[in-house]
């Protein structure tokens, strides 16, 4: 039980810093290509895999909630003390966010509008998707599981209604919280993830650990099955929706993406079970500081440090930028684990499963 209880641990961990990987091609190929190669394959590709990172972020960041609901439930909690665990969690991920926010305008102070401290990014979306779906800390476990599950639909599928409604008449720092938008991580549909999220750790906390590899097979099977069956029902040459946009709000994109992720974990945890083990992995070390992996990054790629390579360098280029900023971002990563220890494991548990276990179920 101790080996897959680790298991769980670890195989979330790597999930994670498998696509902090990704998310660093993707932004440094956002950031620095020129813009006359921005049609061709190689920065098309690049796009379309990092875009997969946010939705797992936020997967992963309903799970850990999932983990914290769970924990305190076995151990008596009331359904008002869970939904203020709950409640907290929304505030630490908004101050984060904002904290973030601050940081990146004062850097480029003078060369970015204050507008930008208002800027819905992915933090901010976790702030508020957990804050709106803290209501569910009041059910048990098994029935989050289900709820979260119809939930996560629900808002995938009301994402293009909500697009054609017009919200002009809110100011846009209050609107771009929930519209749909291809510059900012609304709630519609990107708390999808975060409810499903939400589902999918909740049966894993009810997976006896000897059920797990079971639940991995039939997490795959589904995983293919959603993004098939999505993909077939996104070229049907008719919709149910007057007007819906597949890369902006489109439901079956959202699925396709879910389903990615259960074939993502379920590989993850394959690779970790039988093939790495106990022994040292350095995508999953960036896992576990995927935070502060993050913050610096978008500093280093979209702030003031490289302003003289911005969009204007070709595939090779880009790609010795990202071979030297993955290692730059794992020695960042060790030396975080190496001199932060228990406080900072603790800090950043929203983002560590490592932490969000040992805090919340004492494993």
């Amino acid at each position: 039980m101790a080996a897959n209880s680790g298991g769980r641990l670890t195989f979330l961990d790597w999930t994670r810093g498998f696509v902090v990987v990704t998310m660093l091609n993707g932004h440094v190929f956002h950031s620095f290509t020129q813009p006359a190669l921005r049609n061709d394959g190689p920065y098309t590709l690049s796009q379309f895999v990092g875009g997969e990172g946010p939705a797992v972020f936020l997967l992963l960041t309903g799970i850990t909630l999932a983990f914290l609901l769970d924990g305190r439930e076995r151990k008596g909690a009331s359904a008002w003390d869970r939904w203020k665990s709950a409640l907290r969690r929304s505030g630490y991920l908004w101050l984060i966010a904002f904290a973030f926010r601050l940081q990146l305008w004062a850097f480029a102070f003078g060369q970015s509008s204050w507008k930008e401290l208002f800027k819905v990014d992915v933090l901010n979306c976790m702030g508020f998707g957990i804050a709106v779906m803290s209501v569910m800390a009041v059910f048990s476990t098994a029935e989050r599981a289900r709820l979260c599950a119809v939930l996560g639909v629900v808002i995938a599928c009301a994402a293009p209604v909500i697009s054609s409604l017009n919200w002009t008449w809110l100011p846009a720092e209050i609107y771009n919280y929930f519209v749909p938008n291809l510059n900012y991580f609304g709630f519609f549909p990107w708390a999808a993830f975060i409810a499903f999220g939400i589902s999918f750790g909740s049966i894993l906390r009810l997976t006896p650990p000897d059920q797990l590899n079971r639940l991995m097979q039939w997490s795959a099977l589904a995983g293919l099955a959603i993004v098939f069956v999505s993909q077939y029902f996104d070229n049907l040459p008719y919709s149910v929706y007057p007007n819906s946009d597949f890369w902006l709000n489109s439901p079956g994109l959202t699925f396709i993406k879910a389903g990615v992720f259960l074939l993502l974990v379920s590989f993850a945890y394959i690779w970790n079970e039988y093939a790495v083990g106990a022994s040292f992995s350095w995508i999953r070390q960036l896992g576990t500081t995927s935070l502060i992996v993050y913050w610096v990054h978008v500093e280093l790629v979209y702030g003031r440090w490289f302003g003289s390579w911005k969009e204007s360098l070709n595939y090779w280029q880009c790609a010795l930028f990202v071979a030297v900023l993955i290692p730059a971002m794992l020695l960042l990563s060790l030396a975080k684990t190496k001199l932060g220890g228990g406080k900072w494991r603790d800090l950043l548990a929203p983002y560590t499963s490592l932490g969000q276990e040992r805090r919340v179920s004492g494993d």
